[in-house]
């Protein structure tokens, strides 16, 4: 098996620089939290009730972690689209955030255009291509996303920018104490999960080493419930691994059930229960007999809590571990974490479609 200590590995096995995108993720948060501050909406975007974040894969997780901050909001209400059509509530007092790091989504691309025949407030991130095109045409603010990764590493212009924007508009309080927890919160988790911590003190090499060869399953709650669904993405993009997501108290009310069978998976599966403080007491009881009825089923699991204090702290130090371990699984893997060429076949296959 592939050695995760040994230094030597990323230059062979990471020829497309995920690593890189790893270690300057707090950097890139400061970046674009600092950038976003400067960058000015329009005042009437302050009387939105409503805002639709349309997004596909890596632009659209900022959207729903934003979602999950929201939860003690009364305004606006959050909702995140993955699809082709715009939701026929948008009326003048919706905020429609068009997010697409290539700006050639397709999906976001047609929801966009009908967002622009409607008389709700737009706006667009992007670095560039068809989105921003059509946004300068009709006068829509454009943030300019100028990192250069995929779309997948491009976590901090996906979501600081949207909590910036919450801020501006009031529709948050002043976020610069809970941002600067988190980012020193990543800073201190870089340095337990870079590449040089070894296996012995390194959790998301001790981790990767237990989720190798198994189907993963991960399990989230409350504000945990998006970081779950980022671990299943990364380890689909970067590990070219099967992965799934679950989350709690929902999945108490049927997979539980469906722990039983077929018996011969027991064997082949390993969940990850990711938990926070945060998250509601009953909720975290059930995490307790949900581990149970794992064991009493012989799949393996294991639990992995929180770091930092605030929910944004918490939130994004798992996601970072998650980044973290499904770029150590890729190794494992023996393959290549930053082309995602079955993506690149399925686009080319639409287009000949058109």
């Amino acid at each position: 098996m592939i050695d995760l200590d040994d230094l030597t590995i990323h230059q062979r096995l990471d020829p497309g620089g995920m690593l890189a995108q790893l270690k300057g993720l707090p950097q890139q948060c400061h970046a674009a939290w600092n950038k976003a501050l400067q960058f000015k909406l329009p005042t009437e975007y302050r009387d939105a009730d409503k805002v639709v974040i349309l997004g596909m894969g890596g632009s659209a997780i900022g959207g729903d972690l934003l979602r999950s901050l929201t939860h003690r909001l009364n305004r606006p209400l959050v909702f995140v689209l993955r699809d082709y059509d715009l939701p026929p509530f948008v009326d003048n007092r919706t905020l429609v955030i068009a997010s697409s790091y290539s700006g050639n989504t397709e999906e976001t691309l047609s929801a966009f255009s009908q967002a622009l025949n409607t008389r709700c407030h737009k706006l667009a991130l992007t670095t560039g291509g068809k989105l921003r095109e059509m946004a300068e045409r009709a006068g829509v603010p454009v943030f300019t996303i100028d990192h250069v990764s995929p779309p997948r590493a491009a976590l901090g212009y996906s979501l600081m920018p949207l909590i910036a924007f919450f801020q501006q508009l009031g529709f948050f309080e002043d976020k610069s104490a809970e941002v600067a927890e988190m980012l020193k919160t990543l800073e201190e988790l870089l340095s337990k999960w870079n590449e040089a911590a070894p296996t012995d003190s390194n959790l998301a090499k001790q981790l990767t080493r237990s989720l190798h060869g198994k189907i993963v399953v991960i399990y989230g709650a409350g504000i945990l419930s998006e970081v779950a669904h980022r671990w299943k993405t990364q380890i689909n993009e970067n590990s070219k691994a099967w992965a799934f997501f679950e989350t709690l108290p929902e999945l108490d009310h049927n997979a539980v059930v469906g722990y039983e069978l077929p018996s011969e998976l027991a064997s082949n599966i390993f969940v990850v229960l990711l938990r926070s403080s945060h998250v509601h007491p009953r909720t975290l009881v059930r995490y307790e007999v949900t581990a149970e009825l794992l064991k009493q089923n012989g799949i393996s699991h294991q639990f992995v809590d929180a770091y930092g204090e605030s929910e944004f702290a918490h939130m994004m130090g798992l996601i970072y571990l998650g980044d973290w371990v499904s770029y150590y699984l890729a190794l494992l893997y023996q393959v290549d974490p930053t082309p995602v060429r079955v993506i690149d076949y399925l686009k080319k296959r639409l287009s000949e479609a058109n």
